[in-house]
């Protein structure tokens, strides 16, 4: 590799830092595709299988629950076991679950697939985004983290690829089944890359198993309790987005699927900058102002989208920013949720925040498909997202800088 064509954040990790970077990438990547394959099935669904718009967004939400409890739990687990066997098996669960929604054939087996796969996606981030913040060195560390979280980007554009692909080319009650049969082989790529991988020399260094309820101690409550509020924020603004916009393009806007595709591939094409200004930005301002900057950037986004009548070329303008606010928010959200704990906690502590947030956020889909009736998507959409983000406000408001903190085991401390 010509190193001197990389940031210089990869160029100072070692050999095992990079290795894990790579493999936490392409993880990220697939853990994406797979959850985001459903938002692009969905239009098929609802007809095909006779659902209601609360039964579709029930398929969303139950997913983002069951994650919930499977990042608290791996981001727990992962602070005695390690964070490199937990990602090990983080990466198996996902490749087998998404295969299991394939073979659905009844809306309740559809529903227990998502719910197992959810387990499996929680685990996947909050291991992961845990493990990259230890490999990073303390004044790029929100590059680094920002940048691993940008395979989210790279996902959802896959999964619009894939989705796309397979119901153009296929009778539709078999090509949503093949899109989700498509990660198998990079999966089994990326469980072998990480069996190759060591822990992180901070983890290694750590000494002193703790234990989890700790992070209700009266010492790291308020920072326990601030971390949730972030996340419940960030995630809820997110959902409401993601798991509806497809849908809202193709039933509520009359768009063909290939005048949909161009508008979810300017909006993750707005995504991935969103992510890479985000982790530039926290480095740069700090976390707190990157976090009030996305949020009130994507509250404004969201309000002239979804309650102004704009036409199609003004959605499709409006695409790229609401992707880089809704996404830039992810950027700054991994590197805070890391520099609230000490290393023997920091799995349980960022697990038990950012996954209360996406279950609390779980509800999101689930709230926009009930009011679909009384207010239409668009507008629904609306609501959802600008609450979710006055939410974000106020944790930047309450938490401390912590831009800048070092993992050493000396300064390492509660």
């Amino acid at each position: 590799m010509d190193f001197s064509i990389v940031p210089g954040w990869y160029r100072d990790l070692d050999r095992n830092g990079r290795r894990a970077f790579r493999s936490t990438y392409a993880g990220f990547s697939m853990d994406a595709m797979n959850v985001q394959l459903y938002s692009f099935v969905l239009p098929v669904l609802l007809p095909l299988w006779h659902l209601s718009p609360s039964a579709g967004g029930l398929l969303a939400t139950v997913t983002l629950v069951s994650s919930a409890a499977g990042g608290w739990i791996a981001g727990l687990l992962s602070d005695r076991l390690g964070r490199v066997r937990l990602l090990q098996v983080t990466i198996v669960w996902m490749a087998v679950s998404t295969m299991c929604c394939g073979l659905a054939h009844s809306y309740e087996q559809l529903l227990l697939a998502r719910l197992i796969q959810g387990f499996g996606f929680g685990a996947e981030w909050a291991v992961g985004v845990v493990f990259m913040g230890e490999i990073a060195w303390a004044a790029t560390r929100g590059r680094l983290v920002g940048t691993a979280q940008s395979a989210w980007a790279i996902g959802w554009g896959l999964a619009a690829a894939t989705s796309a692909i397979a119901i153009a080319l296929l009778p539709q009650d078999l090509g949503w089944r093949v899109a989700f049969f498509a990660s198998l082989p990079p999966a089994a790529a990326i469980f072998l890359m990480r069996t190759r991988l060591s822990e992180s020399a901070t983890f290694l260094a750590s000494t002193g198993a703790e234990t989890w309820h700790r992070i209700f101690s009266t010492s790291i409550c308020g920072s326990t309790a601030r971390g949730c509020l972030l996340a419940i924020g960030t995630h809820g603004g997110y959902w409401a987005l993601a798991a509806w916009w497809p849908t809202m393009l193709r039933i509520e806007r009359g768009m063909t699927i290939t005048q949909a595709a161009t508008h979810m591939t300017v909006l993750v094409g707005g995504s991935l900058a969103g992510y890479m200004l985000g982790a530039l930005l926290s480095d740069r301002i700090g976390r707190r102002a990157t976090l009030a900057l996305f949020a009130l950037g994507g509250i404004a986004t969201t309000l002239i989208a979804t309650e102004l009548p704009v036409s199609d070329a003004a959605l499709l303008a409006l695409g790229a920013p609401l992707g880089l606010f809704a996404m830039g928010l992810y950027s700054a959200i991994g590197p805070v949720l890391n520099e609230l704990y000490p290393t023997r906690l920091r799995g349980s502590g960022l697990g038990f925040c950012y996954n209360v947030g996406r279950g609390v956020a779980g509800a999101a889909p689930f709230a926009v498909g009930g009011s679909v009736a009384a207010f239409g998507i668009a507008h629904s959409i609306g609501i959802y997202v600008t609450a979710a983000y006055a939410l974000v406000l106020l944790a930047a408001w309450l938490l401390r800088e912590t831009r800048g903190m070092d993992f050493t085991p000396a300064l390492d401390g509660a």
